[in-house]
């Protein structure tokens, strides 16, 4: 088991350096499309293999999300300018095993709200995380994201969850980020989880645009994601999509 952990937290390194250098490139008048180029050849040197990269078709090796854009932007022309928040979410495949991570990045100066977003959302995570412990529920963790997002007078996106990750990129179980304490599966040390809270400004409800891919907010309000891959250990959760000299 700790074998297969080893593996998994291989290919989350990758794509936890891949965030990093996002987070110096990520600017004013960049295009999504260079940076799912600069992500790919990271991962391309460091001997892995972009996740997403033809996953049930889809054409790039990041999602690129921007501001409405909840997940699953497709990276292309589009610029990014002063103001916007961008989530990217990163997947990598090495050596057989996977790794699954995002971030949302504020592009310059944002508003206060959307600022406030991302740092809630954020801090949703890690009260997520903090539940990734042997004999818990599943539903610990999509308690604690629900709980900390709705009484900041946000929502969370509940057509959409975060799910097991080894072997496959999308495993069992389904990790909600919404949900009662106490229930659903029962979590077992070693267990590898991606854990990932979708957040919205305003509603709610979500719908998919024309691309096939898309997901964006239906009332227009902007959007943040944040994930990690997650160990379950015995006392605490092992985070193994943050760089282990950080």
């Amino acid at each position: 088991m700790q074998g297969s952990i080893e593996r998994i937290r291989a290919a989350s390194q990758i794509v936890a350096r891949v965030l990093a250098e996002m987070g110096r490139v990520v600017q004013p008048g960049v295009t999504t499309a260079e940076l799912d180029a600069i992500a790919e050849q990271m991962i391309r040197d460091h001997g892995g293999r972009p996740a997403f990269k033809g996953y049930r078709g889809f054409p790039a090796s990041i999602c690129t999300s921007i501001d409405e854009e909840v997940v699953h932007g497709i990276p292309g022309a589009r610029a990014l300018k002063a103001g916007d928040i961008v989530g990217i979410d990163v997947g990598v495949e090495f050596q057989g095993w996977y790794g699954d991570a995002a971030r949302t990045f504020a592009v310059g100066k944002v508003s206060p709200e959307a600022s406030h977003l991302i740092r809630v959302t954020e801090e949703a995570l890690e009260r997520g995380l903090a539940q990734a412990r042997a004999g818990n529920w599943v539903g610990d963790i999509s308690h604690a994201v629900q709980s900390h997002v709705e009484r900041h007078g946000f929502s969370v996106v509940r057509d959409l969850v975060g799910h097991g990750i080894g072997r496959e990129m999308h495993e069992d179980p389904a990790v909600p980020n919404f949900g009662s304490p106490g229930k659903g599966p029962r979590l077992a040390a070693g267990q590898v989880l991606a854990i990932e809270p979708m957040v919205n400004a305003g509603g709610r409800a979500v719908e998919t645009r024309p691309d096939g891919w898309t997901v964006v907010t239906k009332d227009g309000r902007w959007s943040a994601h944040f994930e990690h891959t997650v160990a379950v250990g015995p006392d605490g959760p092992e985070i193994l999509s943050v760089l282990a000299d950080e």
